[in-house]
């Protein structure tokens, strides 16, 4: 009897080791979703009045857990009766953070077109004054930011199945749904407090120790730049994972650039690696930004005829 207690422990230890080791694996490698996240989901928030952010973000948080727990079934369904598929749904899930990351950059250095500025709307038609427009202006940005969840969350869910795929099936369940938990908490934690440092400053800068008052300027004026950091790093991260996702699913690419690093001293080769893939992602983003502008354009090309004649 305490033979067998001791080996179902010895088994449940080694299980949990696996665990532990995948899910720190999973995390490396959805970085670049997770920075992206935490940005779009800080930026989600800006134009609601400051007692409403809090219950916002909770509010896109239990989206958020909602969308994970349709997506981590569906994905224990495929690679249980399909797991061929995992690994070009992984690779269409990179092409689309390198596909994302480079209309960032391209709406970023090409667009010349100023956006509406958020924040003179919220004070026009601030949403705390107990109006409909304002609870619905509330409610969509809810909408938009769930929305945007459920893609970021299907690249997490994906990125982390292609890390468990050769797992047993209880250790690819226990780690998917503590990715899906843990992540939520996380994300959702992090962007609670970054829509509040703001409001952290300024409180401290109207206590009356001048350290205080010190303390709340300088997370006032670090708190833009926090956030044109996680956009950067977001946006980086995206080409640096989506990129590597495309070579390790393209066995000779993956080769061809694994043999220009070599001759490298180890930590060389880890950095041109990561470079390396930069660039592939970059490249691949690039060319579907492109190839979609070129379908948009053939589109209305082909469409203008049409409504000429009518």
């Amino acid at each position: 009897m305490a033979t067998s207690l001791l080996a179902l422990l010895d088994d449940i230890t080694t299980v949990l080791d696996d665990v532990a080791l995948l899910s720190k694996a999973a995390a490396k490698k959805t970085s670049g979703v997770l920075g992206d996240d935490l940005a779009l989901n800080a930026q989600q928030v800006s134009g609601v009045a400051a007692d409403r952010e809090l219950p916002v973000v909770w509010a896109v948080a239990k989206g958020s857990l909602l969308n994970k727990a349709i997506l981590v079934p569906l994905a224990l369904v495929i690679s249980a009766i399909a797991p061929w598929a995992v690994t070009p749904l992984l690779m269409l899930g990179g092409a689309y953070l390198c596909f994302e990351g480079a209309e960032k950059l391209v709406h970023r250095w090409f667009s010349h077109e100023a956006p509406p500025p958020q924040k003179s709307e919220a004070s026009t038609n601030p949403p705390d004054q107990g109006g409909g427009d304002g609870v619905e202006t509330e409610r969509d940005k809810i909408r938009g930011a769930i929305r945007t969840d459920f893609i970021l969350s299907a690249e997490i869910i994906a990125i982390t199945l292609g890390t468990v795929a050769d797992a047993p099936f209880m250790t690819r369940v226990m780690v998917l749904c503590g990715m899906a938990v843990v992540m939520t908490i996380g994300v959702y934690g992090l962007v609670g407090g970054i829509v509040k440092l703001d409001d952290a400053g300024l409180a401290l800068s109207r206590r009356a120790s001048r350290l205080a008052q010190g303390f709340g300027r300088a997370i006032l004026a670090a708190a833009p730049l926090l956030m044109r950091t996680l956009s950067v790093a977001g946006t980086v991260a995206m080409f640096l994972v989506g990129g590597g996702i495309l070579t390790h699913g393209l066995p000779a690419l993956h080769h061809a650039l694994v043999a220009l690093s070599a001759g490298l001293p180890g930590w060389a080769q880890g950095v041109s690696g990561m470079a390396l893939d930069g660039l592939v992602g970059l490249a691949a983003g690039v060319l579907l930004v492109a190839l979609l502008a070129l379908g948009h354009k053939l589109k209305t090309a082909l469409n203008r005829p049409a409504g000429r004649a009518a």
